[in-house]
């Protein structure tokens, strides 16, 4: 490892993994698309309904360069599993971006007040809806390879667009975001 720092040599990305059942529920999603922000809002239901001893759900975070700023927020939630709380802190990071959207998103995806703003206030806005000190994880060069396999484990899965969405390793076309949370469950079954 080229740095010699020894906080950096220890860093962990904690896997975003919820539940701990036979059935796997993967979904694909990029932070700030509005419809992947409403599948992420229905997790901690579908974990509730389904049971977390039934399934096992496993968040894919997909970065789409449309979302202007997808790359920096995808970066500073997995920089954000490596800290203490691990999965439980990316998701609150998660929560405060699905929270304040517009705030982290182009107009119409190519304008609007974030033109002017530089990867640094993203983080700082971040920081500051979340909680989370950011800033020393998000700079950890190491943290590419982490990024690298979420992006890797998508492309082999096939998956170009959010949400989409996988039981048991297998895209299923017919789930949507739009769904309640019981049809969900239902195909789990």
């Amino acid at each position: 490892m080229s740095n010699t720092d020894p906080a950096l040599a220890t860093w962990n990305a904690d896997p975003l993994t919820w539940g701990h059942g036979p059935r796997v529920f993967e979904i694909f999603l990029e932070p700030t698309c509005p419809f992947s922000v409403r599948a992420f809002g229905k997790l901690d239901a579908l974990l509730q309904q389904a049971g977390a001893d039934r399934i096992t759900v496993k968040l894919r975070l997909h970065s789409q360069p449309w979302h202007m700023f997808s790359g920096v927020i995808v970066r500073a939630i997995l920089a954000a599993s490596t800290l203490p709380g691990g999965k439980e802190t990316a998701k609150s990071v998660m929560a405060a971006v699905a929270a304040h959207r517009e705030e982290f998103e182009f107009a119409k995806h190519s304008g609007g007040p974030n033109m002017d703003a530089t990867p640094n206030d993203i983080i700082a806005r971040l920081e500051g809806y979340s909680g989370v000190a950011l800033r020393d994880a998000f700079a950890n060069p190491e943290l590419d390879r982490e990024i690298k396999w979420h992006t890797r484990y998508a492309r082999q899965n096939g998956i170009h667009a959010s949400p989409t969405f996988m039981v048991d390793g297998i895209v299923d076309p017919k789930l949507s975001s739009g769904d309640e949370v019981s049809l969900w469950v239902e195909r789990l079954r």
